[in-house]
């Protein structure tokens, strides 16, 4: 087994892993389902790479639970909601009062009233007991209430989520989380890489933070990497899983960090410290930013702030992962992206849900239960761990570990006319500043597909789906250099607390209507949607190349030009000139990766 550990850093980050969690809870869930659908029976899918298991003691003592091998940091508990910072099933015990006298002088106690459960928290909570009470032989009692009804949670979710806690359906081990301690600041002036300075490194912070981690890793038996000698790769090779990758059977870190303040500083910390203690583990980091960290600032200071932030933070963090992705537009809802969904921007419980719904699709070849080489899945294919997809979109001569995400949700039938063309022209960008339309002959790229629909309007044979993207390639006029490709019949299930975002012309089970029914609302949400068809795909590409130069230029122009108008800022933050130059220079690297000749022209002009 090839343990995958997770680490989600930052408020957004916890939003988009609340609703990957679910995803995962709801799997397991379905699968156990003796009356369910099939298809969840069929899975083929180690949910224990991303899980452990144990046992409760006290209320719940000698109930074995599983758990996601997760550690996750937030601002402090009031970030939280009404979950407690040590779990739900392990209970804890408050410390008992000193009665040691300290301070001789007077003394007043400020307690803020606690959160409320909404009513999807109540219900999560009556179930359990509904389901506990007959292992110990006790009467729930459930007549004498009334129930919750699901659209009544439905509502309540979508008017009243502030916290990624309060549609959260997972049991969290204690020792998953980790709050900031000492911050003597509000959440909303936590916003820029310098607020996060020197926070890992106050008190004995970062040494909790790295227990946590530990706590995890050293239950993974195969966490750690190993070198590995990629198979070559040349123009036109066809589209299909790699035995040299999929032998790997080592594993690694997914990373989510909230890149639009001062977690990104403390996730770099952090990731030095991984960096330190688990040499060859490969990280595969995901930096995350919600739609409000793209509000127009009212002066240039800020603008130009916020601009200094995103260079310096990507540059850390880069280094620091052997795989980057960013992922946040500016405007999900107005996106491409959003052709069959309803969002609202300002909502985080929205966006995150989709951002939650693309980062299921790619993990999913990363515990697909792997057969031999002579023998085909009917299930599933084209199995890779995250050292073999790391290896796949950056081993290569190009060498460029700057990826971008697309998808496609829902993803289109593989039936009808010009279904090659429909299927390549549905897979939308959830990166920020790439270029479109771009041409790139040394392009390499990971798809995964899994619940589409074929013929008769039925889930689509893995071999269905393989000859249509073989066909799609064939007849596109630009191609990558190499594609891997992974299926799954498995659909993307879209759990209870799932935002209403889906448009009328999304059908029960994910299949895109002609014309919308007669009489349906719009949106649509959990109670309307089963569960849908998905398409995701990481991209190694110089449509980057926006992204990349944006940060390289607002670096040179506001901290490196002389009288530039950020120095004193970068100063204040710990950045002394020759690390800026030195950042510029491995920005410049970056660029010429992927295009020799870009920056000679940019510097002539």
């Amino acid at each position: 087994m090839r343990e995958l550990a997770t680490i989600q850093v930052g408020g957004f980050a916890n939003f988009i892993g609340s609703h990957f969690w679910n995803f995962q809870d709801e799997l397991l869930g379905l699968a156990g389902d003796p009356d369910g659908d099939p298809i969840f029976k069929n899975q083929h899918l180690d949910m224990d790479v991303l899980y452990r298991t144990g046992e409760t003691q006290q209320a719940y003592a000698g109930h074995c639970h599983i758990y996601p091998s997760l550690g996750f940091s937030e601002f402090s508990s009031r970030s939280l909601g009404s979950m407690s910072s040590h779990g739900t099933l392990y209970g804890h015990n408050l410390p008992a009062p000193s009665h040691v006298v300290t301070w001789p002088g007077s003394m007043s106690t400020h307690l803020s009233e606690p959160h409320k459960k909404n009513l999807f928290l109540q219900s999560l909570y009556e179930e359990e007991q509904e389901n506990l009470a007959p292992m110990d032989g006790i009467d729930s009692g459930k007549n004498d209430k009334s129930e919750i009804q699901d659209k009544d949670i439905v509502e309540s979710l979508e008017s009243g989520v502030q916290f990624w806690t309060d549609f959260s359906k997972v049991h969290y081990h204690p020792q998953s989380l980790y709050e900031l301690n000492g911050l003597w600041m509000d959440a909303q002036d936590f916003d820029n890489y310098g607020s996060g300075v020197d926070v890992f490194s106050e008190g004995l912070q970062g040494e909790e933070m790295n227990e946590r981690l530990r706590f995890f890793v050293e239950e993974c038996d195969h966490i750690q990497a190993f070198e590995h000698t990629s198979p070559e790769i040349t123009k036109g090779e066809k589209i299909d899983g790699l035995a040299g990758w999929s032998a790997c059977n080592k594993n690694g870190i997914q990373f989510i960090v909230d890149d639009s303040g001062g977690f990104s500083c403390v996730a770099a910390d952090f990731l030095e410290n991984i960096a330190d203690e688990y040499t060859n583990t490969p990280i595969l980091l995901y930096s995350v930013q919600g739609p409000e960290s793209y509000i127009n600032h009212k002066s240039r200071r800020q603008t130009m702030a916020c601009d200094l932030h995103d260079a310096v933070s990507f540059s850390r963090l880069s280094s620091l992962c052997k795989l980057f992705v960013p992922i946040g537009l500016p405007s999900l809802g107005r996106s491409k992206a959003s052709s069959y969904l309803c969002l609202k921007d300002e909502k985080p419980y929205h966006c995150s849900a989709v951002y939650a719904s693309a980062l299921h699709s790619i993990s999913l070849p990363f515990r697909m239960v792997r057969h031999g080489p002579a023998t085909d899945s009917c299930y599933v294919s084209g199995a890779v761990d995250v050292y073999g997809l790391i290896q796949m979109l950056t081993g290569q001569a190009r060498q460029n570990i700057v990826a971008t995400l697309d998808a496609a949700m829902p993803a289109p039938s593989l039936t009808g006319k010009r279904v090659a063309q429909s299927w390549l022209g549905s897979l939308h960008p959830f990166t920020p500043e790439i270029a479109e339309d771009v041409e790139d002959l040394q392009e390499v790229e990971s798809v995964t597909i899994h619940g589409a629909f074929g013929s008769g309007g039925d889930r689509a044979l893995i071999s269905e789906v393989e000859d249509t993207v073989h066909a799609a390639y064939a007849s596109a006029m630009t191609k990558p250099l190499f594609s891997h490709l992974s299926v799954a019949q498995c659909p993307l299930p879209i759990p209870l607390p799932f935002p209403s975002v889906f448009s009328n012309l999304v059908g029960q089970h994910g299949e895109l209507l002609g014309s919308p029914e007669m009489g349906e609302h719009m949106p649509r949400g959990p109670l309307d949607v089963h569960s849908i068809p998905m398409a995701a795909r990481l991209r190694s590409t110089s449509a980057i190349m926006p992204f990349l130069e944006n940060r390289l230029g607002n670096l040179r122009r506001f901290g490196i030009a002389r009288g530039a108008s950020g120095i004193e800022l970068l100063r204040s933050w710990g950045f002394a000139k020759d690390e800026l130059e030195d950042t510029a220079e491995r920005l410049s690297k970056m660029i010429m990766t992927l295009d020799p000749h870009s920056l000679s022209s940019s510097d002539s002009d």
